[in-house]
């Protein structure tokens, strides 16, 4: 089994963390700069930002909350939001991001995914899918979750993967902040057709269920959350040992 990863998701608005569910319904968390120390130092393997307003103002504040953190905190950073051309690739990554997800910008353009992945390499980009079930089908929504695209999930997974993108974000709208176990049976789908790293993202509401991922799925390379974390629900070294008591290994 491969090593899995522990990953918590820091979303952004107005230069600090908040969380929704189902992606709505937002509500105050901490200092991005702190709650990423924190993760860094008790036990987290990477850690995602997501500027999830993406106005012009917000993503001067979050310039400089990444300068900010990169000083602090040295475990890799994925930064997403807003990324829409290759001069926001420069920019976040200038400020210390390892990795950049794109999401709404690679649907407007995916030859963004191309020219990303020539440019710095497959490794730094990473596709972030925001999918929810409409009918029996899985769609690709945009905007932070609150536009259908029409698109088929799995075909634009593998476009993107066959774009360039090294890394794939699977992020499941149905479950989101419901904690009720992450959505195996998307993920399952995206496995199939992903020979790149998997992170599942969605429904986590307790260790058994990070458990239940990485047994009955062990193609996905590693879980993240955001709320269970946040609120101190599940504490990521507590995790870990739990995990390889398990069998599981993680880093």
């Amino acid at each position: 089994m491969i090593t899995k990863r522990i990953i918590p998701c820091l979303d952004v608005k107005d230069g600090r963390v908040v969380k929704g569910v189902q992606f709505e319904g937002l509500a105050d968390v901490n200092s991005p700069v702190e709650l990423a120390r924190f993760y860094s130092d008790f036990g987290a393997d990477e850690l995602v930002f997501y500027d999830i307003t993406a106005s012009s103002e917000a993503r001067g504040i979050f310039t400089d909350i990444l300068k900010e953190t990169a000083k602090h905190v040295f475990i890799p950073l994925t930064v997403g939001g807003g990324i829409n051309t290759l001069d926001d690739f420069d920019r976040v990554l200038k400020c210390g991001a390892d990795k950049v997800s794109v999401n709404s910008g690679a649907i407007r353009n995916p030859e963004l995914i191309r020219e990303a992945a020539l440019k710095y390499g497959s490794q730094c980009v990473v596709l972030s899918a925001d999918i929810k079930r409409v009918g029996d089908k899985f769609h690709v929504f945009a905007k932070g979750g609150r536009e259908d695209t029409g698109m088929e999930a799995i075909s634009w997974i593998e476009k993107g993967i066959a774009l360039g993108a090294g890394e794939i974000v699977v992020n499941s709208i149905d479950t989101d902040g419901v904690k009720q176990g992450f959505d195996l049976e998307m993920l399952k789908a995206v496995c199939a057709v992903s020979p790149v790293p998997v992170v599942a993202s969605g429904g986590a509401g307790s260790k058994e269920d990070f458990l239940t991922l990485f047994s009955e799925l062990p193609q996905v390379d590693a879980g993240l959350a955001a709320s269970i974390f946040h609120f101190g629900e599940v504490k990521i070294e507590e995790l870990k040992e739990y995990l390889k008591s398990h069998g599981v290994v993680v880093r």
